[in-house]
């Protein structure tokens, strides 16, 4: 009997050590499976999106500014840099539009890191940047705004990303693939909605954002002031862009969502007209991350209010 219940506390003891071994030869696959993902960070919300979607479920696609943060004056801490140091790979618009990349860049030791600027190469439009007392020449950041751009940085992530996870590529193609067919959906549904429209002239009561949008459907984008969302207008400014409102008979002031729309409400009151939101989508607030709110979701509800806005059939 003695012997029969050492045998049995020997089995027992026997299974629980396979049992074990097992859970931490799992715990430990589950580790490495997970720290084997390709690791993406992104500086804005559209490339977050073309990234994951290229990516799928061998990678994992992160944001380093924080929801509702000014893309143009934020400023990393070094929690930022640490966190940017996990990446294998980071792809940003340009200096033009994140002017603190180069040093948060130089500030990272990590001399693997796949860095990938996403307006390099790309034929960009050319601004006037006005200033408190005069303007200078710049180029406008905003080409996640143009979906034949953004079908090229899709297909650059995709052979990116190819390079850091080669046994991954057939998939990253494929992703590409599908996720470049949702743009093209949406550039047809823009080219056919904007086709026949009373107006062809939009007013923003804030920063040049639209431009390769209007450029691309042939629209005429004019704004209170240039394609920095921080530049103070000056009432001259003010009184220019009342007179052309009125000149093309404009009844409709479109503001930024994440940007106050008291300059739009000071417009639209000078020409009998109406405030309506359109948004760059370059960020989204803490909500909308919450409920899911894509980029494709954020370009649609833009087309409804430039519909109309500019009265379209």
């Amino acid at each position: 009997m003695i012997c029969r219940r050492a045998h049995c506390l020997y089995k027992f003891s026997f299974l629980m050590g396979v049992v074990l071994l097992c859970s931490g030869v799992i715990g430990a696959s589950q580790k490495n499976q997970a720290s084997s993902k390709l690791r993406v960070m992104t500086s804005i919300f559209p490339l977050k999106e073309f990234a994951q979607a290229v990516c799928g479920s061998r990678g994992k696609v992160s944001l380093l500014l924080p929801p509702g943060a000014q893309i143009h004056t934020w400023q990393p801490r070094p929690s930022d840099i640490f966190s940017l140091s996990s990446a294998d790979v980071f792809i940003y618009v340009g200096a033009h539009l994140e002017p603190w990349a180069h040093d948060i860049l130089k500030s990272v030791q990590k001399k693997s890191l796949r860095v990938m600027e996403a307006s390099e190469g790309l034929s960009l439009i050319k601004k006037n940047i006005p200033h408190k007392k005069h303007e200078s020449p710049g180029l406008d950041p905003h080409i996640w705004l143009d979906f034949g751009k953004d079908q090229i940085l899709v297909d650059r992530m995709s052979r990116l990303f190819s390079k850091v996870d080669p046994e991954g590529a057939h998939v990253f193609k494929k992703n590409a693939r599908i996720y470049k067919q949702k743009l093209q959906n949406l550039h047809k549904k823009y080219k056919r909605s904007l086709q026949e429209c009373e107006h062809r002239t939009f007013l923003l009561g804030g920063h040049a954002a639209f431009g390769y949008l209007a450029e691309k459907y042939n629209l005429n984008q004019i704004s209170l002031y240039g394609v920095n969302p921080h530049s103070e207008p000056t009432p001259q400014q003010l009184v220019k862009v009342v007179k052309l409102a009125e000149k093309h008979n404009i009844k409709v002031v479109f503001f930024e969502i994440n940007v106050s729309d008291k300059l739009a409400k000071v417009i639209a009151e000078e020409i009998e007209g109406r405030t309506m939101v359109l948004n760059p989508g370059a960020s989204l607030t803490r909500s909308q991350y919450k409920s899911g709110v894509t980029f494709i979701d954020i370009m649609e509800k833009n087309l409804e209010s430039l519909k109309n806005g500019l009265n379209c059939k």
